[in-house]
């Protein structure tokens, strides 16, 4: 049976339904930055190098880690993560993420000094978040820290509007990003050695579905 639908008109379709999520996501972008006082050159500049950044990792160190047996693997992952058990090596790299660690890092402390924060607020908000994520986040063997995306967010939004009201979208964000770099991160790297990775990024799971996501959400509920 022949489809009512023309390859043509299909094609305008996803194009159509593309430049719709395009509008939706710069849109929320938008409002996000425009929380955090970003003029647009200012807020692309960030975005850009967010993105570029992404794809970059600094090596920092190297550590003996133990391959882990098929039985500690989710059964949903097991055919997926073949491959990358066959590449580990017994050694697992430690690295940094440029657009998921130093950039957010870099910019959470340009809006500290940039806005009416107190000190104590700060490191507070970061505490709490990095507890809570430390909490929610769990080693995967073979892939890496895995944690519900939507905790860190939700949870640095209501600690900002709780301790900082006046300035709740920059401290969101702030504790947002730190509080899951220290929390899922830097409080896990002891996980690393039984997970069996080739490398173990510090904020680098992924700009958009990670730090970055965890930031822009944490300010758009702030």
């Amino acid at each position: 049976m022949r489809s009512p639908f023309s390859a043509l008109y299909l094609f305008l379709f996803v194009v159509i339904i593309g430049f719709l999520m395009a509008f939706v996501q710069i849109g929320i972008l938008t409002i996000a930055f425009d929380k955090l006082g970003l003029s647009s050159q200012s807020a692309f500049l960030l975005l850009f190098c967010s993105l570029f950044g992404s794809a970059i990792n600094l090596p920092l160190f190297t550590v003996n880690a133990e391959r882990p047996s098929a039985e500690e693997l989710p059964r949903e992952l097991r055919g997926l993560l073949q491959r990358t058990m066959r590449e580990f090596h017994g050694k697992t790299l430690i690295a940094m993420n440029v657009g998921g660690c130093l950039i957010p890092v870099f910019f959470s402390a340009y809006l500290i000094r940039h806005n009416p924060l107190a000190f104590g607020q700060v490191i507070i908000a970061i505490a709490i978040v990095a507890v809570i994520c430390n909490l929610a986040s769990r080693p995967i063997p073979g892939l890496g820290i895995g944690m519900p995306i939507f905790i860190a967010p939700i949870t640095a939004a209501v600690v900002a509007m709780v301790i900082g009201p006046d300035n709740s979208a920059p401290l969101a964000y702030i504790c947002g990003t730190i509080g899951v770099l220290i929390g899922a991160d830097l409080m896990r790297l002891k996980d690393i050695r039984k997970m069996g990775t080739p490398i173990a990024s510090i904020g680098g799971a992924g700009t958009f579905d990670g730090i970055f996501l965890t930031g822009i959400v944490a300010v758009l509920l702030a």
